[in-house]
């Protein structure tokens, strides 16, 4: 297929992905539009990751295999968006997949409105066995924004529904990428600040609530079910790149500022439960310590003041936040780790419902 004919680039790191890669490769070459190429960025996987990527790249010309030394997904993200040629790019993660009419459907409404980025819902697929799966759908009413200004008074809409964190579920303009330079930081969650840079002065936007793409959580060596020593460091960091965003676009209201805030809570509760959970070896006085700073600051106390919790389980939840109770929320945290690691299922609709 000749370079000036690829509709959309499709780009996805690859590491320690043998048993998924496959599939995800296969929901691309399934899709009904059939004018795109694929990088697969062979991130230096120890695995047979890059090796099933080339055997696929044999028989599909539109599949390119980038080989380099491991640098992190963000590098190999960025390795790729210097060689896409494609009208729009499209980012996906190698241990997902895709359902078969998603390139077509945002690509069509891209062109269809002249948008600079599409954004779709998706489906979480928790798998509590190897068969068995809760799936949870992230979704939002479709509307072409109008204006700019428009969709800045209703981006807090899709931030709220987790819509606006992550790359996979978006169709991006790739004269708007490359114009404006945009790259994806060398950090981990690289997902959430390029997303920020790309929606800092984006003019038109659209949204869909068709569900393409399968979010799978399984794999107990992916980066979401990892211990992070500095979880808590980059939260904080999180709320401030979110704060300077809307202070950037000159807006707020008491309906952003308490989803900002339930939002910050929410993740603090993931912090205290990352120093409770298993793969945390830290003595119980240094966990106690830690979930004090946690839960005592300035920060974390006006936002469970603001926060209006949509369930009556996070309402619990806060309860020893407000309360400043330390033992509480340690005992309160140990209980959510437990259910975590034993009851995949219980956790993953807790969540959902939250």
């Amino acid at each position: 297929m000749p370079e000036n004919n690829v509709k959309i680039s499709v780009i996805m790191p690859v590491y320690r992905v043998e048993d998924y890669v496959g599939k995800a490769i296969e929901s691309i070459q399934a899709q009904t539009l059939s004018e795109w190429e694929l990088f697969a960025v062979d991130d230096g996987s120890p695995d047979n990751s890059g090796a099933i990527c080339d055997e696929y790249a044999k028989n599909d010309s539109r599949i390119k295999v980038i080989h380099q030394e491991n640098a992190g997904a963000p590098a190999a993200r960025n390795v790729a968006i210097d060689l896409a040629v494609g009208e729009y790019m499209y980012f996906m993660d190698s241990d997902d997949w895709a359902e078969p009419t998603m390139l077509e459907d945002m690509y069509n409404i891209a062109q269809q409105n002249d948008r600079q980025l599409v954004v779709a819902g998706y489906y979480i697929d928790t798998y509590y066995t190897d068969e068995e799966k809760f799936t949870q759908e992230q979704v939002v009413p479709s509307v072409v924004y109008k204006t700019q200004k428009e969709f800045r008074e209703n981006a807090h809409k899709l931030f709220d529904k987790n819509l606006l964190y992550t790359p996979w579920n978006k169709l991006f303009s790739s004269e708007y990428i490359k114009e404006n330079k945009l790259y994806f930081p060398n950090t981990f969650w690289d997902d959430f600040p390029f997303n920020l840079s790309v929606v800092r002065d984006i003019e038109r936007v659209a949204v869909t609530d068709n569900k393409y793409y399968h979010f799978i959580r399984k794999r107990a060596e992916s980066e979401t079910a990892r211990y992070r020593s500095d979880m808590f460091d980059k939260r904080e960091e999180e709320n401030g790149w979110m704060r300077d965003l809307y202070a950037h676009w000159g807006i707020m209201n008491g309906e952003i500022d308490e989803f900002i805030s339930r939002r910050y809570i929410e993740r603090i509760i993931g912090c205290v439960e990352n120093v409770t959970n298993k793969n945390c070896d830290l003595p119980t006085n240094e966990k106690k310590a830690q979930i004090k700073n946690m839960i005592c600051s300035e920060t974390a106390q006006r936002a469970v003041k603001l926060a209006k919790p949509g369930s009556l389980y996070m309402k619990v939840l806060l309860l020893p936040i407000k309360w400043k109770s330390v033992c509480l929320m340690y005992m309160m945290s140990c209980v959510i780790s437990k259910v975590k690691s034993s009851n995949t299922k219980l956790f993953a609709k807790l969540k959902a419902g939250r």
